[in-house]
Order: structure tokens, then C-alpha cells, then sequence
């Protein structure tokens, strides 16, 4: 299956209760021959609207952290860990809620194939659900962020501050973490460019002992 089917075939997901409420499927985007995956818990009131992670407030200052990295966001590929919107209806008005450990599981579905077209060497997971989704499930993001993880999905996991809590922060005082989570981008950007490289110059390597094997490398 490629990217795209994948992608079209998300879009009449039915596998949990969310998909009654939503607007969008917000699968994803940028690119996805990135090294680098940015995952976060879930899709918003904007992102429902648009179809598109991360372009509320929360996702506003992502970007900057991503420009203050110098980082372009299209430079790399930006998910969630659930495709559609939760929300409490309870007061007649949609509150955003934590996805049910059920409709994570049932979003996986889609989760773990698109990383597998990806192919990331590094996944940065934004904010706690994200990390103790993907990295283990007693992850504590103040202690354990900005280090390496093992990850079934690619080479290494970062995980670093959500945005929105960063925001709630910034009203109380100094930055929040705003500069926490530049340096964790930073970190985690750096880190895929390396095993880039390093893969590169072990399919180098490769191709010389194949020569010399075969006896056309001079």
C-alpha cells in the first residue's frame, strides 16, 4: 500500500466512536521522506476544522520553536498518535479531552503503517501521551525529556514539551519551556541528520567492498 492509500483509506476510518463526531480525519503532514517525525496526542478544534495537525495555537508556537531551530516545517512530517478529534459533548458544547486508551489502540491501525512507509530514524514526541504512547507508559516528560529512548518504529525516540502546556506556562512565568522544547527540536534534528549520515557512508563502504569483490572498483 502506499502513502497515499493509506492516507485515503484513514479518511472513512469508522474503528472507534470518534469518528461520529469529527470533521476531518487530520492524518498527517509534510515530508514523508523526513527523518524526522514529529507525533503528538491528538487533533484539536482548528485541526478538526482543517484537516491539518498542528495549526492552532499550539501548533503556532511549534512552528516557531521549529523556525528558532531553524528547522522549516515542511522539512518534516508532523502526526498524531489519534487521527480525529476528542472531545467532550457533555455540556452540550465539544471540550477537548484525552483519547481513551481504546480509541489510541484503535488509531494504531494507521499510526504504525505510516510510520512504516515513513521510515523515520527519529521520532519526537510531542508532550506525555505522545512519549508514553510510543516510548513506555510510565514516561514522565519533566524528568525524561531531551533524552534518547529505544523506539520499534526508528532508530531513537526524543520526547519533549506539548506546546499547549508550554502556553499555559508562559501565563504564569518566564518562557514555559519554549526554550526546552527549541533545544529538544534541535536535539532530535541533529540526531536523525547523524544516522542519515551514518547510513550513508555504510552503503559507501558497502558499495566498495561489492566493487573490490567484483573487481571493478579500479
Amino acid at each position: 500500500m502506499t502513502f497515499e492509500e493509506l492516507r485515503a483509506e484513514a479518511q472513512g476510518c469508522l474503528a472507534c466512536n470518534l469518528s461520529s463526531r469529527r470533521t476531518n480525519v487530520v492524518f498527517g503532514e509534510g515530508n514523508i521522506l523526513s527523518p524526522l517525525v514529529l507525533i503528538g496526542e491528538g487533533p484539536g478544534d482548528t485541526e478538526d476544522k482543517t484537516g491539518r495537525p498542528f495549526v492552532g495555537k499550539a501548533g503556532q508556537l511549534l512552528d516557531k520553536a521549529l523556525a528558532e531551530a531553524g528547522i522549516e516545517r515542511s522539512s518534516v512530517y508532523i502526526t498524531n498518535t489519534v487521527k480525529c478529534r476528542a472531545a467532550d459533548w457533555s455540556t452540550g458544547r465539544p471540550m477537548n479531552r484525552a483519547p481513551t486508551e481504546e480509541e489510541t489502540l484503535a488509531c494504531r491501525r494507521w499510526l504504525v503503517p505510516q510510520l512504516g512507509l515513513i521510515k523515520p530514524k527519529v521520532i519526537l514526541c510531542i508532550g506525555a501521551p505522545s512519549a508514553k504512547n510510543l516510548i513506555k507508559k510510565n514516561f514522565m516528560i519533566t524528568k525524561e525529556r531531551g533524552q534518547y529512548f529505544p523506539s520499534e518504529f526508528a532508530k531513537t525516540a526524543i520526547a519533549t514539551l506539548h506546546p499547549a502546556y508550554i502556553l499555559r506556562q508562559q501565563n504564569i512565568s518566564g518562557d514555559g519551556g519554549f526554550s526546552l522544547l527549541v533545544a529538544d527540536i534541535q536535539k532530535a534534528w541533529e540526531a536523525a541528520q547523524r544516522l542519515v549520515e551514518k547510513d550513508a557512508m555504510g552503503k559507501a563502504d558497502k558499495m566498495v567492498i561489492e566493487a573490490e569483490e567484483q573487481g571493478t572498483l579500479f
